[in-house]
């Protein structure tokens, strides 16, 4: 007896309340304090204008970021996927998952390399995507991603032996 509720569930990965907090409120300090710099001191006007469109880009990100993190990741046996409907990466197109201390990735999350190159994709704080590259991470809590990685290195390993 199968249906659809028996399908495998897939693994979630949030931003956690705190990192996402701490985040967008210290983007959004720093475009206060531009702005705040830019109308009580006489700096030159070039410098004055700088520090003002420097702040407001602050605040616009400390949106974005605060959008983007109310968003979750899902790893299905099929792919990564945004709970917006996008998909990351299909798990058939990963070629190889970097996590290492040294390794080009987010805070707190790793990186993948896929077959093909994809469009440019990003949400502050969650996730981004520059060709063949996806970073996974930034305001998301370490050991989840962690073992979202693992499991992917798994299913990747999994494939190379079949």
């Amino acid at each position: 007896m199968s249906n659809d509720g028996d399908a495998e569930p897939g693994l979630v990965l949030a931003a956690s309340a705190g990192r996402r907090g701490i985040g967008v409120a210290s983007i959004a300090a720093l475009g206060g304090m531009l702005l705040w710099f830019a109308a009580s001191q006489s700096p030159a006007l070039l410098w004055q204008v700088a520090m003002v469109a420097m702040g407001l880009g602050a605040l616009w990100m400390a949106r974005r970021m605060w959008r983007a993190t109310a968003a979750y990741l899902v790893l299905t046996p099929d792919a990564l996927l945004s709970s917006d409907g996008r998909v990351l990466a299909e798990m058939d197109d990963i070629v190889a998952v970097a996590r290492g201390a040294f390794a080009f990735k987010p805070s707190n999350g790793f990186t993948l390399t896929l077959r093909r190159p994809g469009p440019f994709a990003w949400e502050p704080g969650l996730w981004w995507r520059i060709g063949r590259r996806v970073g996974v991470g930034g305001v998301t809590p370490g050991t989840p991603a962690r073992f979202m990685a693992e499991l992917m290195q798994e299913r990747i390993a999994k494939r190379a032996e079949a």
